[in-house]
């Protein structure tokens, strides 16, 4: 890499966008590209090997998120290798397992589908024409599956089992309420978001990236106590648009979250990219009335504001969650003892002035559950949740 000159920033990243007035990087209490990552983690394989360097200008910290915030990409095509390594089962095999079958019984509901992405190694292709037009496709070894937006309509498509699901979108001019969160550019917002004075953020250089020339901005936490080791956005030099989003735990090995284009255009897709219409012969099952769950996203959704009950502990990356279950451990009942083995061979007992718990680990996000039924979770190490549960008690 090229050495380029860094700064930090301190809380000083833009809090509106520019364009909308609206809050862009409003500082969630735990970094929410993290706790994503532990809900329904979405890691993207390496896009493309180095093939050197480019010689760009210099920029610093503060300016290239400022490009990020002032990005303003409507229209754009491109492919998105998906992989993940949090060390969980792979849940599609789980799902499949158990029916496939999503909310509404339907295996092309994306609140299904889409939590394939949890696990295992996937590839999408993704295209996107204003704020009205979205597709993202989920492409298998011998099906396809696709969520399109299109005006009011929001289809999915599972053509492993030519079933559809639709659902009538009443969002307007946003481009995020009609989309899964799967792509360099959602994670990078969400990760902005945690930059504050807990936070080291520096240009650390240039790269290619699916064939554009791009800026690497990397995050570090400067907290002790946090899983996370650094995330690094690969920004493209010319749109802004992060092409590239990498996320390391501290415990070092392969990235937990890895995020990147293998191709992008900035052309308009052809309009018959978003036309769909039901095949002969599928089942098609309506989004009952009331529901507004069709478009997941696997950051924002899991943040602890999106935890109902839920306070927090701490600031900034070793924020912790914390919320009561209000279901008590009753180990004398035959259930309750069997359900609390069972929970306590999947993770490490610890105790406490709190008492006695059990601590279940993925490489990134840890979660204290206690006897008595109170919950402590973040990116966090295991002696950081049990002190946080003492000092509550």
């Amino acid at each position: 890499m090229a050495p380029y000159e860094s700064d930090h920033a301190t809380g000083t990243g833009p809090d509106e966008d520019p364009r909308t007035g609206r809050r862009k990087a409003a500082r969630y209490v735990v970094p929410v590209a993290v706790v994503g990552v532990a809900a329904a983690t979405i890691g993207l394989v390496p896009a493309l090997a180095a093939s050197g360097d480019p010689d760009l200008p210099k920029i610093t910290a503060q300016q290239l998120i400022e490009k990020i915030a002032k990005s303003d990409v409507q229209r754009m095509s491109g492919t998105v290798k998906v992989s993940t390594d949090l060390g969980l089962p792979d849940l599609g095999s789980l799902q499949g397992g158990m029916g496939g079958q999503g909310g509404d019984g339907s295996s092309a509901d994306p609140r299904t589908k889409l939590t394939e992405l949890a696990s295992g190694t996937h590839t999408l292709r993704v295209a996107a024409d204003g704020p009205e037009k979205q597709k993202v496709s989920l492409l298998e070894r011998d099906a396809e599956y696709s969520l399109i937006h299109n005006g009011k309509n929001v289809w999915g498509y599972d053509s492993a089992s030519n079933e559809v699901f639709h659902t009538t979108d009443q969002h307007t001019g946003d481009k995020r309420e009609h989309r899964p969160s799967a792509t360099p550019d959602d994670f990078a917002e969400e990760a902005l978001k945690s930059v504050d004075s807990t936070t080291s953020v520096t240009v650390d250089g240039t790269a290619r990236i699916a064939g554009r020339d791009a800026y690497q901005l990397v995050i570090k936490p400067k907290q002790s106590g946090s899983t996370v080791r650094d995330v690094t956005i690969g920004v493209d030099a010319k749109t802004g648009l992060p092409l590239k989003f990498t996320l390391i735990p501290k415990s070092g090995g392969a990235p937990v979250l890895d995020a990147g284009f293998t191709k992008v255009s900035f052309a308009a897709p052809p309009a018959s990219t978003f036309d769909f219409r039901p095949p002969k012969g599928a089942k098609v099952t309506e989004e009952k009335p009331g529901k507004d769950e069709h478009a997941p996203d696997f950051g924002e959704e899991f943040a602890p504001g999106g935890l109902k009950g839920a306070d927090t502990i701490g600031e900034g990356w070793t924020t912790i969650a914390t919320f009561d279950t209000g279901a008590k451990g009753d180990k004398s009942s035959s259930q309750g003892g069997a359900m609390g083995g069972f929970l306590g061979s999947l993770g490490d007992q610890v105790s406490g002035d709190f008492g006695k718990g059990t601590v279940f680990s993925t490489r990134l996000v840890n979660a204290l559950i206690t006897d008595d039924g109170k919950v402590y979770a973040g990116a966090v190490t295991k002696d950081a949740l049990v002190k946080a549960a003492d000092a509550a008690k």
